[in-house]
């Protein structure tokens, strides 16, 4: 350790404690989301600090550069969601609750080291100019971004642009000898959060949302009405995965489906009075059985959507315990562009339960107790999971339901390990699976694009064998035919097969409806929406449900 760092060292600490002032002060002079009346009581010791590095330290110092990499360290003592967003962040951020962002509206996917165009979005820049689904693309103005190693978010930062800014790219075209050039005026390209909907049967409908942004809410009641007018009486809301989001979104959405004076939730916290959120009356959606599928990456405002039907008795939540994010927080500006993500409440179902999951062991134990909960078989076993009495709460019809880390399902559905087989893992972890479907995809592109419907290309895609091609495709790549492990797993490999290689031409319209055949939480959640007695699927759910004790 060298005199410098043994300087330093208990600057950083000093600065490290101090630097909650620096934090309110900043919150003082650029909040305008209820933080403006926060003043500051004592002297600004940091300031201090920093002013006396700036002018008397030995060597020169950039204390911004120390202030950026502690802020960060000492929101990790408060709680896993309060967060400090850089101000180079900040762009991408507003992008995703937005739910816009500038560039030239594509999908690619980066295989072998190349960028491959999975789709062009219709009216966007890209087919403006005539790019196509099937294209690599070689180089960005005059940069060569094939075979260089290039990561994802590279290749992003490169195409995303200001709104009207011009980006050259060169690009390789199956039967075309020379290389393409295009000159592409970037636009404004949606980031939807509903992935699909589409109708299971004449009176079920599906909804599947990945994520809630801005535009949540709105691509909700277009996909619901587009169902309802398709004759849909019932419909499964696809949560699973869903991180959350921006709360006003679901709350809105919410509001579609529950009757006036409902209540959707309440917040609360030390320096937040209560306040509650009740249905308005709108109820556009009131008439439609509604049925949520969640997992134990559903979190925050997927799981206040299911806690708010499941207390009010509205709907059906089937799957796996949700992951427990009940903490609401504040966005506030800082004056150089930055912005801290500050916990301001708690949040509370209708039936007042907090499914916060505890971070009292820090907020490393926080994030890993996912794997905890599969190293106690939760995630195959209902009965592994344990309730304490005392965080039990009645739904608005006199149900039990439990808080304590996550929305607990009134039907628990396992994760399906029948058809996993050491070929199929190997095959997985290789990402052969997803290749192949592009290779395919490519190869064909012509033939295929006659195809509009999920169900044609299952039975076209069948019909030609496409799993007996792609096991000579795999021992290439270097897994060898195992005719046991095919025996096994042979039915997820096909279907995967199929529904990536229709994702690969028309888009979630033709993967879903075929994934759907090995999608056993959907399969069960279709059969509980048939038997369309809401009040006896209630009663048949509160007997499926071990509740003991929780951690």
């Amino acid at each position: 350790m060298n005199k410098k760092t043994v300087i330093l060292v208990p600057l950083l600490i000093a600065i490290s404690i101090a630097i909650g002032i620096l934090i309110g002060n900043m919150m003082k002079t650029n909040s305008s989301t209820g933080f403006s009346g926060l003043a500051m009581s004592q002297p600004n010791k940091i300031s201090t600090i920093l002013d006396l590095v700036d002018h008397g330290y030995v060597d020169s110092v950039n204390t911004g550069e120390i202030v950026e990499e502690t802020i960060p360290e000492i929101l990790k003592k408060l709680d896993p969601h309060t967060s400090y967003i850089p101000a180079r962040d900040m762009q991408e951020v507003n992008e995703e609750m937005r739910g816009n962002f500038s560039g030239i509206g594509i999908q690619f996917s980066l295989m072998e080291d190349t960028v491959r165009v999975i789709e062009v979005i219709s009216g966007g820049p890209s087919s403006q100019v005539g790019i196509q689904p099937g294209d690599r693309i070689v180089t960005v103005n005059d940069s060569l971004i094939a075979g260089v190693g290039k990561e994802s978010n590279d290749i992003l930062h490169l195409l995303r642009g200001e709104k009207n800014s011009k980006v050259r790219i060169g690009v390789q075209r199956k039967g075309e000898d020379d290389e393409l050039e295009f000159e592409i005026t970037r636009g404004d390209i949606p980031l939807y959060s509903v992935d699909v909907t589409y109708m299971i049967d004449p009176e079920t409908g599906f909804i599947k949302i990945s994520r809630f942004a801005n535009t949540t809410y709105q691509e909700f009641v277009d996909g619901m009405t587009v169902l309802k007018e398709e004759g849909a009486k019932r419909v499964i809301v696809d949560l699973r995965g869903n991180p959350g989001g921006a709360l006003m979104g679901v709350l809105q959405m919410l509001d579609e489906v529950l009757e006036k004076g409902e209540a959707m939730l309440y917040t609360e916290g030390k320096n937040q009075p209560r306040k509650t959120y009740n249905a308005s009356g709108k109820g556009s959606f009131g008439d439609v059985e509604m049925y949520v599928m969640i997992d134990e990456f559903s979190a925050s405002a997927s799981e206040i959507f299911a806690g708010a039907l499941q207390d009010n008795d509205r709907g059906i939540v089937i799957g796996r315990r949700s992951f427990g994010k009940g903490l609401v927080q504040e966005q506030i500006p800082l004056n150089d562009g930055s912005a801290l993500r500050l916990t301001v409440a708690r949040f509370y179902t209708p039936s007042g339960r907090c499914i916060q999951s505890s971070y009292e062991d820090g907020n490393e134990e926080y994030y890993n107790h996912i794997y905890e909960r599969f190293h106690n078989m939760e995630q195959l076993v209902a009965d592994s999971i344990h309730f304490d009495d005392s965080l039990k709460y009645t739904t608005k019809g006199g149900r039990i339901v439990y808080g304590g880390g996550g929305i607990m399902p009134d039907f628990f559905v396992p994760v399906d390990t029948t058809g996993n087989s050491e070929y199929y893992g190997k095959l997985y972890r290789r990402g052969l699976i997803y290749s192949y479907a592009y290779a395919y995809a490519d190869q064909h592109r012509s033939e295929l694009a006659e195809l509009t419907a999920a169900d044609a290309f299952d039975a076209y895609l069948e019909q030609h064998h496409v799993i007996d091609d792609f096991v000579k495709y795999a021992a290439e790549k270097g897994v060898a035919k195992d005719a046991a492990g095919l025996k096994v797993s042979g039915k997820i490999i096909n279907t995967q097969l199929k529904a990536y290689i229709a994702r690969n031409i028309i888009g979630e319209t033709g993967f879903y409806p075929i994934i759907q055949k090995i999608d056993k939480t959907l399969l069960r959640a279709i059969e509980i929406s048939r038997q369309d007695l809401l009040v006896q699927n209630l009663i048949e759910a509160d007997s499926t449900i071990s509740h003991t004790a929780a951690k």
